[in-house]
C-alpha cells in the first residue's frame, strides 16, 4: 500500500489541465483497488475547496486571451498565402476552450469527493509547534523569508502520517508542484530541499514533483494499464474541431439546397412557377415566378453540387430528409444559431 501525499497546487493543476483528467480516473481506480491511499491535511482540504470557484472561472481565460491576441496579430501581419491556415487552427483551439473549461467544472466536485473521503489529518498542536519551530529556525519552507507557515504545516502532517504507520509493506510519497519551497535549488529540483531530506528514506518515502511518475512507483505495468483504458476513454469522446464542424455545415447546407432547387424544378416543369425575363416583373416576391438569369445560375450551381458529390449520393427518403434537417439545425445551434435555422 502506498499513501500519498498530494499538495493542494498538483490538483489544482489536475482540474485545470485537460491532459491530467485521465491521471484522475487512474488515482480512482488505484484507491478502489486498495493500491493507494491519500494523506490529506486539513488545510490542502480548506486551500482547494477555496481555490475552486477561481479554477472554475479562470480555466481557459488567460488563454482565451492571448489565442485572440496571437490571431489578431497573424491577420494584420502574416503572410496571406499561408496566414489562412493557422487562422484556422486559431480557431479550432477557441472553439474548444469553452469545452476545456466545462471539464475543469466537472472535474473539481471529483476531486473534492476524493480528498473528503480519505484521511484528513488535523493539525495536531505537535504538528503546528514542529512549523513554528521551522519558521524560527529558517528552515524549508521558510528560506524564502515569507509566511509558508501552510506548507510547513502539510509536510510536518506527513512527517506525522510516517511515524504513526509501523511496517514495512506501507509506502509513501510526497507530491508538490511548489518547487522553490520543497525543492532543492536550481539544477536539482527533483529532490527535496536539504531542511526536508530526512523524511525521504530509500525504499520508504520518496519526493516528486511529477504525479504521474510518482504513482508509477506503485506499479507500471498496472499503472501503464490503466492509463491506456481510461486515455483511450477520453480520446473517444474527444470534440469536433471548428473546421470539422463548420465543414460538415458547408456539406448539409448544399445539399438541403440541391433538394430544394430540385423541387422547384419539379414546380417549373408542372407549370406552377414560370420563368420570366427581368422586364416582365411584376410581383418580385411572388413564390409563381423565377427570374430567368437567376434560374441559370441555380442549374449551375446545381450542376457543381452533383460533380462534387455524385447524383446517386444525393436522393434521400423521408427519415433520411429529416436527418439532414435535423443535422444542419443541431450543427448551427451549436456554432451559437436559433434552433431550426435551416436557410439555405
Amino acid at each position: 500500500m502506498y499513501k500519498f501525499l498530494i499538495d493542494t497546487c498538483v490538483w489544482l493543476d489536475v482540474a485545470k489541465d485537460s491532459s491530467m483528467h485521465p491521471i484522475l480516473s487512474v488515482i480512482e481506480e488505484l484507491i478502489k483497488l486498495k493500491k493507494m491511499s491519500l494523506i490529506v491535511p486539513r488545510c490542502v482540504l480548506d486551500e482547494f475547496e477555496r481555490n475552486r470557484e477561481r479554477v472554475a472561472q479562470e480555466s481557459n481565460q488567460s488563454l482565451k486571451s492571448v489565442m485572440g491576441r496571437v490571431r489578431d496579430t497573424i491577420d494584420k501581419f502574416g503572410d496571406e498565402a499561408t496566414k489562412q491556415i493557422a487562422i484556422d487552427h486559431i480557431n479550432n483551439v477557441n472553439f474548444k476552450l469553452p469545452f476545456l473549461g466545462e471539464k475543469s467544472t466537472e472535474i473539481l466536485p471529483r476531486i473534492e469527493a476524493i480528498l473528503k473521503a480519505a484521511e484528513i489529518i488535523e493539525s495536531s498542536e505537535s504538528i503546528r509547534l514542529r512549523a513554528i519551530q521551522r519558521a524560527i529556525d529558517k528552515k524549508a519552507p521558510f528560506h524564502r523569508n515569507k509566511n509558508s507557515i501552510n506548507d510547513a504545516i502539510i509536510f510536518e502532517s506527513y512527517v506525522e502520517c510516517m511515524k504513526d504507520v509501523n511496517g514495512a509493506k506501507t509506502k509513501f510519497a510526497f507530491v508538490t508542484r511548489n518547487k522553490l519551497d520543497f525543492s532543492q535549488p536550481a539544477g536539482n529540483e527533483n529532490s527535496p530541499h536539504p531542511d526536508l531530506a530526512d523524511a525521504f528514506t530509500k525504499g520508504k518515502s520518496t519526493y516528486s514533483i511529477n504525479l504521474p511518475q510518482a504513482l508509477y512507483k506503485i506499479g507500471p505495468r498496472l499503472i501503464e494499464e490503466l492509463m491506456v483504458e481510461f486515455e483511450d476513454w477520453a480520446l473517444f469522446f474527444e470534440e469536433r474541431s471548428y473546421s470539422e464542424i463548420t465543414e460538415a455545415e458547408a456539406e448539409l447546407e448544399l445539399k438541403i439546397w440541391y433538394n430544394r432547387h430540385q423541387v422547384r424544378a419539379e414546380k417549373i416543369d408542372d407549370g406552377r412557377i414560370t420563368i420570366i425575363d427581368k422586364e416582365d416583373v411584376k410581383d418580385p416576391y411572388s413564390p409563381k415566378y423565377i427570374l430567368k438569369d437567376i434560374w441559370e445560375g441555380a442549374k449551375e450551381s446545381a450542376r457543381k453540387v452533383e460533380e462534387k458529390y455524385g447524383k446517386e449520393n444525393l436522393q434521400w427518403n423521408d427519415f433520411e430528409w429529416g436527418m439532414l434537417n435535423g443535422k444542419l439545425s443541431a450543427l448551427r445551434w451549436v456554432m451559437g444559431n436559433d434552433w431550426d435555422n435551416l436557410d439555405t
